[in-house]
């Protein structure tokens, strides 16, 4: 079962983010995995710095990207989104049921167990770099940080993917390290290696550089 360009994929994005921001947003995701199997999408661009209106509320209730919508229907949550891409294409999400298990158990871990206890170390240093509170913040957070990593190490081994063939759980996964792990996976050399050879895929160089191509928007005006 392969995904088809008839069914008429649009996915929400950003037309402007803040500088930080670009090449980093969710909807990079879907982009990276409807790249790796070559179906084409359209885009709805938001701009960051302004209110969306209701009718967007409607499709995305929290206000965020993307928001997903195809000839089936419409969804939100990123997570979500990659899981209906793989159950339509076997290129995304593995037929054989034990490694389709494995995949969209990872897929979830990815965001539930690994980006929790990544993403505050990353952000709060950004946004709170000057509070006196925010550097022992942070400290507190590592070893529970460093404990995971090592887990998914341990449990990646010395397999090329966390699933055995590339899948939805290696695009999120990648993408959480990529956006979050920055230097606390620096100790983890498989994860290093793991994240390179997801890096490298032509799928998300390409998909890298359409959410890019479409930040052609202004800064919200002061």
């Amino acid at each position: 079962m392969t995904l088809s360009a008839s069914a008429n994929i649009t996915i929400s994005a950003f037309e402007w983010v803040p500088d930080f921001a670009r090449g980093q947003v969710r909807d990079l995701t879907v982009r990276w995995a409807l790249e790796e199997v070559q179906v084409p999408y359209h885009t709805h661009l938001l701009h960051a710095g302004s209110a969306r209106p209701e009718s967007y509320l409607s499709w995305q209730p929290f206000d965020q990207v993307p928001a997903y919508r195809d000839n089936d229907g419409e969804m939100f949550e990123s997570g979500a989104i990659l899981l209906h891409l793989g159950r339509q294409d076997e290129r995304l999400l593995p037929a054989d049921p034990a490694a389709r298990m494995q995949a969209e158990s990872w897929l979830i871990g990815a965001i539930s167990s690994i980006e929790p206890v990544l993403r505050p170390i990353t952000l709060m240093p950004l946004f709170n770099g000057d509070k006196d509170w925010c550097a022992p913040a942070v400290a507190s957070m590592m070893p529970i940080a460093e404990r995971r990593l090592e887990q998914l190490a341990r449990s990646l081994g010395d397999r090329e993917w966390l699933a055995g063939e590339f899948s939805v759980a290696d695009i999120m996964m990648a993408f959480v390290l990529r956006s979050f792990g920055g230097q606390l996976i620096n100790d983890q050399p498989s994860l290093l290696a793991y994240r390179e050879r997801a890096l490298s895929r032509p799928a998300f160089q390409r998909a890298l550089k359409a959410q890019l191509d479409d930040l052609t928007g202004e800064p919200p005006h002061a």
